[in-house]
Order: C-alpha cells, then structure tokens, then sequence
C-alpha cells in the first residue's frame, strides 16, 4: 500500500473512530436532562422510589441493562452519522468538491416556522473538473432516470444527486419516512435525483419498496450488483474510491474498537 493510501485510510478512518467513540461516554438518562445519570445517583434516584425499591430496580445489573440498550443504539447512531462524514469526504476527495459543493439544503416553512432542511450529501456534474469523471456521473444520471421510469422531460431537468446516508435502515417510523418524502419532492423541484445510500444490507424490504415508488434509487450494502444497486459499486465506479476495500483493509481495527466501546456499556460502571 503506498503512502497517499496510508494516508488517506488514517484520515478515513479517524472520520469513524471519532465518532464511533462518543459512544462510549454513553449514559442512560432516566427522563433527566443533561449528559446522563451516573450509577451512583441511578441508585440514588431508584433506591430513595419505594415502588422501584421494592423490586429491587436499584440494582446496578438493572443500570447496567439500560446502559447497554442505549448505549448499542448510540453506536449505530454514531456510525451512521460518521458514514455521512466519510461519504462528504469522500467526494470532495475523489470528486474536488468544496464542502458547500458536497452539502445540500433547502428552507421551508412549518406551522409558521423557517426552517432549515437538509440531505447528506450532493454531487452535481458541472462542479467536477475532471471531464472523463463528469461525463460518468452524467451516464450514470441517464441510467438511474430510465431505472426510476421518471419521464423525459423531468429527466433532462435534473442537474445533480443528492443523498440521504444511512448504517441500515429497519425502522418503520412514519415522520422519518414521510420527511425523506418531501425532501425527495423538493429535491426533484430543485433539479435533483435523491439517493437513499445504504451502508449495510440491512434494510426491510417494505422501507425499500416505499422508497423506490417515492422515486429514490435505493442503494443497498452489497458486494455484488450494478453502481445502481450496490452502495460499494457506486462508490468505486461513481466516485472513484474503493469503499469495501477501505472497509476491509481496516475491518481488525474497525472490530478491536467496537469491541472495546460494547464491552465498556456492558459494565455498569464504564471506568472499572
């Protein structure tokens, strides 16, 4: 491996590990604000309740149980939100964006309040200096126009992609998805082909089917497929990095310090 690729699996994988960590300060907050409650005050709070004292709810295993449950849905967070950042990096990277060319935004108002919208990600063609890269992307928009079956004239209208990153997605919670919706419409009106970028395979098949019929192109986390089903095919021949093989020239790294957050939520007190 030469040195540019040293140096850029470093910069890729300090992205991850940065945010996969905040995990691990992860303490569950019992309907208080604030960074969370300690062992210590968890008992304190549970053991001064007669009902919870009773039935024992003071025990750390009981703390330990609520730290670990929160704490595992912290690390899928963080890795979602650190794909996000990775994927940005990438196509400033690999693409020469800028970061305002990399991000997308949008404003609009609810109930009678501005708001600030945005996606993950954007790649438009005409901010790409390399000509051969351009004209890929450009192919690659015709292609994924005739797989959405968008007509003609809304195909030729469109000027870039824009995409939502996500580690998996088997939630079936409605306001998510009816959010991705409307900025998937407000995508499409501002010139836009909205990408659903999925990390993993994990993903429920009727999410999937809602996206496709919304008229995002969904990617999946596969190895195999098209750069129009495959997130790693897309990145390789779209971006022109290869993602699986950052993944798996790094996978012990990535393992060894998942591992050590997971073990440290799975004590009750994180700093024994």
């Amino acid at each position: 491996m030469g040195i540019h690729m040293d140096s850029l699996d470093d910069k890729y994988l300090r992205i991850l590990l940065d945010r996969i960590a905040v995990s691990k300060s992860y303490k569950p907050k019992f309907g208080n604000d604030g960074e969370g409650v300690s062992l210590d005050k968890f008992r304190s709070l549970y053991g001064s309740d007669p009902f919870y004292n009773w039935f024992g709810l003071d025990n750390p295993l009981m703390y330990a149980a609520h730290k670990a449950a929160g704490g595992i849905t912290s690390i899928y967070r963080q890795i979602g939100i650190g794909g996000e950042a990775l994927l940005r990096q990438l196509i400033q990277d690999h693409l020469g964006l800028t970061s305002e060319q990399a991000n997308w935004s949008y404003k609009t108002v609810t109930s009678g309040r501005p708001r600030t919208l945005k996606l993950d990600a954007r790649i438009e063609p005409l901010n790409v200096a390399d000509i051969d890269q351009r004209q890929k992307i450009t192919n690659w928009m015709q292609k994924a126009a005739r797989q959405l079956q968008l007509e003609e004239r809304v195909a030729k209208a469109m000027g870039g992609i824009v995409m939502e990153v996500r580690q998996g997605y088997k939630s079936k919670d409605s306001k998510r998805q009816n959010a991705d919706m409307a900025n998937a419409a407000e995508a499409y009106t501002k010139g836009y082909l909205p990408i659903l970028v999925v990390l993993s395979n994990q993903i429920d098949g009727d999410i999937a089917e809602r996206y496709e019929r919304g008229k995002w192109l969904v990617l999946r986390g596969s190895l195999e497929g098209s750069d129009l089903f495959s997130t790693y095919a897309f990145s390789r021949e779209i971006i022109g990095y290869d993602l699986a093989g950052f993944f798996q020239r790094n996978n012990e790294q990535l393992k060894n310090f998942t591992k050590d957050i997971l073990e440290s939520l799975l004590r009750a007190n994180g700093d024994e």
